[in-house]
């Protein structure tokens, strides 16, 4: 059994970080109008499991990114939060808008702008690249892949291997 998370195969929601967490915090800047941020075909694979077994994505990013509005149009996502610096609001709203309890919701956070979520939640990913306060909090798992290849396909695996041993 390939398992390196403690997770629930009742999970419904993933709700994530995106820098950090889909990318590896490097920003490739062209000019001073362009920058662009590498994906790994691993993570978009996981989005597109996820989505392909019920299981909803959000994303809630302090930032502001093309390559998020790229996810979003490709896997129809519809919890898109960007430019957020106070994101537990946010992932408030998005759990109580699908009416879910602590069971079906995951947060996936690296950065200290994301403590708050990750203590508001059951299941609480973060990556070994991550903040050390992060790192610290009592709850949080770490994945074994790195930030911006494979961390978040690496959640969803789990999940998705947990249900295959419940049918």
């Amino acid at each position: 059994m390939y398992k390196t998370l403690n997770v629930s195969s009742k999970i419904k929601l993933i709700v994530s970080d995106f820098d950090g967490i889909f990318t590896d915090n490097s920003v490739f800047v062209l000019n001073e109008n362009t920058k662009l941020k590498k994906l790994s075909f691993k993570d978009l694979m996981g989005v597109s499991i996820a989505v392909k077994n019920g299981i909803n994505v959000a994303i809630i990013s302090g930032e502001k990114s093309p390559e998020i509005d790229y996810i979003a149009q490709k896997f129809s996502l519809t919890d898109i939060h960007q430019g957020i610096r106070n994101k537990y609001p946010i992932l408030k709203q998005i759990v109580e808008k699908y009416s879910l309890s602590e069971e079906e919701v995951i947060y996936i956070g690296d950065d200290v702008n994301d403590i708050d979520c990750l203590n508001a939640v059951k299941y609480a990913v973060s990556v070994n690249e991550a903040n050390y306060k992060v790192k610290s909090l009592p709850h949080i798992q770490l994945t074994q892949a790195c930030a911006g290849n494979g961390a978040f396909r690496e959640v969803v695996d789990n999940i998705i291997e947990l249900r295959s041993y419940e049918k």
